[in-house]
């Protein structure tokens, strides 16, 4: 187990209490970046489904016909595609951008590169979490069992 400092800890020299408190540590770690793996999976699915919206209905053959225009994931409101050439991007943190069909899919397949490289690094580090969670729990779980049987052979011999 390594600290902050890159030191590494024998585990076998903490207390039953202080690697309940480590334990509990890499459980919150584990959980932080589970979810944030979830969060980046799903804004990988958002670009991946922007880039098949560009693919299958940004066309000639729609333009001037009614369509709806997703405003959020969940509200659509009737509009008509005006130029099937250049889309309105949404480029982070509510600021838009004007850019062709051709630019608008480099954009998002890059950024579905991005996270797919950024969700790869961050698996490795969830795994490493869990094999240092499952050592750490292997650990306590042999102190709690020769603490019970210590107690219960000197129980047994008064």
């Amino acid at each position: 187990m390594a600290s902050p400092k890159g030191q590494t800890i024998d585990l076998a020299t903490l207390t039953t209490a202080q690697l309940s408190q480590v334990k509990k540590q890499l459980d919150d770690e584990l959980e932080h970046l589970t979810n944030s793996f979830t969060q980046l999976r799903a804004a990988q699915a958002k670009f991946r489904e922007c880039l098949r919206s560009i693919a299958g209905g940004v066309t000639p053959k729609i333009e001037g016909k009614p369509i709806l225009v997703p405003l959020t994931t969940s509200l659509y409101v009737p509009g008509t595609l005006a130029d099937p050439e250049n889309v309105i991007v949404d480029v982070g943190t509510g600021f838009y951008v004007e850019k062709s069909t051709k630019d608008a899919t480099k954009f998002y397949e890059a950024k579905v590169e991005e996270l797919g490289s950024n969700l790869k690094d961050l698996e490795a580090i969830v795994q490493g979490k869990s094999n240092n969670l499952r050592v750490v729990e292997d650990v306590l779980r042999q102190k709690v069992l020769s603490a019970s049987s210590a107690a219960s052979a000197s129980a047994s011999t008064s």
